[in-house]
């Protein structure tokens, strides 16, 4: 027996932003304990890897 392509669509009536912005919060939410370490150990470098990080970190909230 021929097996069959499962084929998905999605209806997303938000904007591209929004869509990201959903997916982000999710990912972030769902690696909290990661994100924390990062804040951290970030706490814990020196002065300008701790620039460093805090914009990562800016970046992605």
């Amino acid at each position: 027996m021929k097996e069959r392509k499962l084929n998905y669509r999605f209806h997303n009536p938000n904007t591209a932003a929004v869509t990201a912005d959903h997916l982000l919060k999710i990912l972030i939410e769902s690696n909290v304990e990661k994100v924390e370490k990062a804040i951290q150990d970030a706490a814990n470098q020196e002065p300008k890897e701790n620039i460093k990080m805090m914009i990562l970190l800016d970046s992605i909230t």
